[in-house]
C-alpha cells in the first residue's frame, strides 16, 4: 500500500512525463503546511529562470507581520512574482505543475495569480 506522499509522486511523475514532451518551460509548485514554492525550470529541468517562495524576506514582510505563508493571500503574490520575474527573464508560455497537489485551494490561487501577470498556461 503506498503511502499519501508516495501517491502524490506517482502523480507528479506522470504530469512530469507528460509536460516533457511538450517542450515548453515548466512552473513547478511545492507547497508545505507553512509555505509555499514556485519555480520556473525552463528546458529539460537543467535551468531554474526564476524562483519565488513565501520564505523570502520581501514576500513576508507584504503579508504583514505575521508571515504566514500558508494561506492563499500567500500564494497569490508567489504566483504574482513568479509570473513577472519569468516575463522579465523572456519567458512567457509554461506548463503548469502541480507536482500531484490538487488543484484547488493554494495551488489554484497560485495558477490563477501567475494568469493575470501574464503567464500563459
Amino acid at each position: 500500500m503506498l503511502t499519501k506522499k508516495e501517491q502524490r509522486l506517482r502523480r507528479a511523475r506522470q504530469t512530469r512525463i507528460r509536460i516533457a514532451t511538450q517542450g515548453v518551460a515548466r512552473l513547478t509548485v511545492n507547497r508545505t503546511n507553512l509555505h509555499i514554492y514556485a519555480t520556473v525550470i525552463a528546458g529539460t529541468g537543467d535551468r531554474i529562470v526564476a524562483t519565488v517562495s513565501s520564505l523570502q524576506a520581501d514576500v513576508r514582510s507584504a503579508l504583514g507581520g505575521s508571515g504566514k505563508g500558508g494561506n492563499v493571500v500567500a500564494a497569490q503574490m508567489v504566483g504574482k512574482l513568479v509570473a513577472e520575474k519569468a516575463k522579465a527573464a523572456g519567458i512567457e508560455k509554461v506548463a503548469f505543475d502541480r507536482a500531484g497537489f490538487a488543484y484547488h485551494g493554494r495551488v489554484k490561487a497560485l495558477a490563477d495569480a501567475a494568469r493575470e501577470a501574464g503567464l500563459q498556461f
